[in-house]
C-alpha cells in the first residue's frame, strides 16, 4: 500500500477505505475470526454480568499480584499472535522453492517478520518478565505492595496500549517492513513512506513509557521496602536479578525513547538526523538503538536466571551453591551488558581496534554467565532432586542455553562474525538464547509460582507434555538454521533458488509445528488444571516446601500480603523460619493501610492509544484533542485525594484466623 501525502483530509487524515486490507484473504479471514471471537467474549461478559466485576477487581486494581497476572495474560495472548507469524514464515520458506513464489508476497512477508520480532520482544518476553517480577518481588521482600501502586496500574495499561496499536496495524493499514529494529535510513520517510514505521514508533513509545515507569517502580520497591533484616546480601536471587534488570531498564529505555523521537522528527518534520544527506548519519541510529538493544537482551535473561536459581534450590532441597558469587556474577553481567553493544554491527566498518575491544568484552561477559551454570550444577550435585515440571524446564534450559552461549562466543570473534552476521546462523543463535533462556525460564516461573497466585497447582502431565514438545520442537526448528547459516544462506529472505536447501527448511517448519503443540498443551494444562482445581488445591501456601518469604503466606495471598511484616535473618528466610519452629501470630492485629484502585491508568492509556493512532494517520485535530484530554485527565487525577483506605483489624483477624484453621485441617 502506497500513500500520497497530498491525499489527506481534515477529518480522516491519511485514513481511507484503501487502508483496509480487503484484497488480502489471509487478513480478511483473520479479521473475521478476531471479530467473532471478540463479540463472543463481549456477549459472555454481558450475559454473566461480569463488566462491573472486571472494572472493580481487575481494570482499576493497584494490587501488584493482579497486575502481575494481567501482564502474563497479555503476554500469552500476544504469544499466539507472534507465534502465528513464525508459523507463517516457516511455511513460506519451506514451500518457496523451484520457481514457487510461496503464498506470501514479499511486502507481506516483510511485515510478518518485523511484527514477529517486535511482538515477541516487546509484548511477549517483556510482559512475562515484568509480570513475574510484579507478582513475586514484593512477596519475596516482605512488602505489602510496590512503592507506587497507581504507577504500576498505569504501566500495565500503557504496555497494553502499545500492544493494541500493533494489533491495529493488522487490520487498518500495515506494519513496518524494516525488521524489528527499524534501521535508518530504511525506516525514513524516503524508503518507508507508508504508515508501517509510524505504527512501530508509536506502539513502542506508548509501551516504552509503561516499561520505564515499571522499572522505576520496582527499583524503588526493592531498594526502599525490604523487610527488616533483609540486607542486600540476604535478598533472594530472583529479587537480585529483578533489581539489576530494573536498573538496566531505567538506564536504557530513555535511549530507546530518544532514538524513536529523533526518527519521528525525521519522518514528520523533515529533520535529517539519520538520513544520508544534509549532515545526517544512519550509523548514529544503529549505535543508539543497540545501546538500548543489548541491555534489553539482559533485561530479559536476568530474571530467567533468577527463576532458575529459585527452582534449583527448592527442588534440590539445598541452599543455592555460591550465593555470593551468583550475586556478583549478576552485577558484573549488568555492568558489562552496557559496554558490548557494538558487536551487533562488527560488519559496518568500525575498524579493527574498535571491533577487537568489543569482541573481547563480549567474550568476557560469557564468564559470569558460565559461572552461573556451574552454580546451578553444583547445587544439583548430591541434592535430592525432584523432577517436577519447573525443574524439567531448568534442566532443558541448561542444555539448550549452553549451546546458544557457545555460538554467541563464536559470533564475538569479528572475523567469524563477518561470515555469519547476515546468515541464518545469527537467527538460530538469537532464538537459542531467547527461547532456551527467557521462554524456558518464564514457563518454569509460571508453573512454579502458579499455586501461589491462584491457590492450586498446574496439572503435571500436560506440563510435561508442553515441556517435551517445546524442547524437541526447538532443536528440530533451529538446528537446521545453524546448518543453513554455516552454508551461507542469507536471513530475511522469503524465497530461495537452490532446491538442495529445501529439506532443511521443511525440517525447521516441522520443528515449528512441534512448538505449536507445546503451546497448545500449555493452554490445555491451564484448562485441565482449572477443571481439576479442587484435586490440585494447595491449602498450605507452601506446595513445593519453598525457601523464600512468598511461601510463608497463604495461596493466593490476602490483599495485604503479610499481617505482620516478617523479620529476616537469612537469605533463605522462610526455610530459616521453618527450621527455627516458626509459629503464626494469632492475635495483636492492627488496621492495615492499603492503596485504593483507580480507573485513571486505563483511561490515560486509552487516550494515549487514540493519540498514537491519530499521529500515525495524520488526523491532526484528533491528535490535538487527545493530547489535551491526556493532560487534563492527568491533572484531574492529581486532585484525587481519596487514594487509600484501612483494612480493619477485625477483618485482618478474621482472614488470619481462617488461614490458621485451614492449616490445622479444620
Amino acid at each position: 500500500m502506497t500513500l500520497d501525502p497530498e491525499q489527506t483530509s481534515f477529518l480522516f487524515g491519511r485514513l481511507t477505505l484503501g487502508a483496509l486490507p480487503l484484497h488480502e484473504p489471509i487478513l480478511v479471514a483473520t479479521f473475521a475470526a478476531v471479530a467473532l471471537g471478540g463479540l463472543a467474549v463481549v456477549a459472555a461478559l454481558t450475559y454473566y454480568k461480569l463488566w462491573g466485576y472486571l472494572w472493580r477487581e481487575w481494570i482499576t486494581t493497584v494490587d501488584h499480584k493482579r497486575i502481575g497476572i494481567m501482564y502474563i495474560i497479555l503476554a500469552l495472548v500476544m504469544l499466539l499472535r507472534g507465534f502465528s507469524d513464525a508459523i507463517m514464515m516457516r511455511l513460506q520458506q519451506a514451500i518457496a522453492f523451484n520457481g514457487s513464489e510461496g503464498y506470501l508476497p514479499p511486502h507481506h512477508y516483510d511485515q510478518i517478520f518485523t511484527a514477529h520480532g517486535v511482538i515477541m520482544i516487546f509484548f511477549v518476553a517483556m510482559p512475562l518478565v515484568t509480570g513475574l517480577m510484579n507478582l513475586v518481588v514484593p512477596l519475596q521482600i516482605g512488602a505489602r505492595d510496590v512503592s507506587f501502586p497507581f504507577l504500576n496500574n498505569f504501566s500495565f495499561w500503557m504496555t497494553t496500549g502499545g500492544a493494541v496499536l500493533v494489533m491495529m496495524s493488522l487490520f487498518v493499514g500495515e506494519f513496518a517492513q524494516t525488521g524489528w529494529l527499524a534501521y535508518a535510513p530504511l525506516s525514513g520517510s524516503q524508503f518507508s513512506p507508508g504508515v508501517g514505521v509510524d505504527y512501530y514508533i508509536w506502539a513502542l513509545q506508548v509501551a516504552g513509557v509503561g516499561t520505564l515507569l515499571s522499572g522505576v517502580n520496582l527499583l524503588a520497591t526493592i531498594v526502599k521496602m525490604r523487610a527488616p533484616g533483609m540486607t542486600l546480601m540476604k535478598m533472594p536471587v530472583f529479587t537480585w536479578t529483578a533489581l539489576c534488570t530494573n536498573a538496566l531498564i531505567v538506564a536504557s529505555f530513555p535511549v530507546l525513547t530518544g532514538v524513536l523521537a529523533l526518527l519521528t522528527l525525521d519522518r514528520y518534520v523533515g529533520t535529517n538526523f539519520f538520513t544520508n544527506e544534509l549532515g545526517g548519519n544512519p550509523m548514529m541510529y544503529v549505535n543508539l538503538i543497540w545501546i538500548w538493544g543489548h541491555p534489553e537482551v539482559y533485561i530479559l535473561i536476568l530474571p530467567a536466571f533468577g527463576v532458575f536459581s529459585e527452582v534449583v534450590a527448592t527442588f534440590c532441597r539445598k541452599r543455592l551453591f555460591g550465593y555470593t558469587s551468583m550475586v556478583y556474577a549478576t552485577v558484573v553481567i549488568t555492568i558489562l551488558s552496557y559496554i558490548v553493544w557494538l558487536h551487533h554491527f562488527f560488519t559496518m566498518g568500525s575498524g579493527a581496534s574498535v571491533n577487537a575491544f568489543f569482541g573481547i568484552t563480549t567474550m568476557i561477559i560469557s564468564i559470569p554467565t558460565g559461572a552461573k551454570i556451574f552454580n546451578w550444577l553444583f547445587t544439583m550435585y548430591r541434592g535430592r532432586i525432584r523432577f517436577e515440571v519447573p525443574m524439567l524446564w531448568t534442566i532443558g534450559f541448561m542444555l539448550t542455553f549452553v549451546v546458544g552461549g557457545m555460538t554467541g562466543v563464536m559470533l564475538a570473534v569479528p572475523p567469524a562474525d563477518f561470515q555469519f552476521h547476515n546468515t541464518l546462523f545469527l537467527i538460530a543463535h538469537f532464538h537459542n538464547v531467547i527461547i532456551g533462556g527467557v521462554v524456558f525460564g518464564m514457563f518454569a516461573g509460571i508453573v512454579y509460582w502458579f499455586p501461589k497466585a491462584f491457590g492450586f497447582k498446574l496439572d503435571p502431565f500436560w506440563g510435561k507434555m508442553s515441556f517435551w514438545f517445546w524442547l524437541v520442537g526447538f532443536w528440530v526448528a533451529f538446528m537446521p538454521l545453524y546448518i543453513l547459516g554455516l552454508m551461507g544462506v542469507t536471513r530475511r529472505l522469503s524465497r530461495f533458488e537452490d532446491p538442495s536447501l529445501q529439506i532443511w527448511f521443511v525440517i525447521a517448519a516441522f520443528g515449528a509445528v512441534l512448538i505449536a503443540f507445546g503451546i497448545l498443551f500449555f493452554i490445555v494444562q491451564l484448562v485441565v488444571s482449572f477443571m481439576r482445581r479442587e484435586q490440585l488445591r494447595d491449602l498450605t501456601g507452601d506446595p513445593w516446601d519453598g525457601r523464600t518469604l512468598e511461601w510463608s503466606t497463604s495461596s493466593p495471598p490476602p490483599a495485604y500480603n503479610f499481617a505482620f511484616t516478617p523479620v529476616v535473618y537469612d537469605h533463605d528466610a522462610w526455610w530459616d523460619m521453618k527450621k527455627r519452629g516458626h509459629e503464626r501470630p494469632l492475635q495483636g492485629f492492627h488496621p492495615i493501610h492499603m492503596p485504593k484502585g483507580t480507573g485513571a491508568g486505563a483511561i490515560l492509556s486509552a487516550l494515549c492509544v487514540a493519540f498514537g493512532f491519530a499521529m500515525i494517520w495524520h488526523i491532526w485535530w484528533l491528535a490535538a484533542a487527545t493530547f489535551a484530554l491526556t493532560i487534563i485527565a492527568t491533572i484531574v487525577h492529581t486532585f484525587n485525594y481519596n487514594r487509600d483506605f484501612y483494612i480493619p483489624a477485625a477483618e485482618v483477624a478474621q482472614t488470619e484466623g481462617g488461614r490458621t484453621r485451614q492449616l490445622a485441617g479444620e
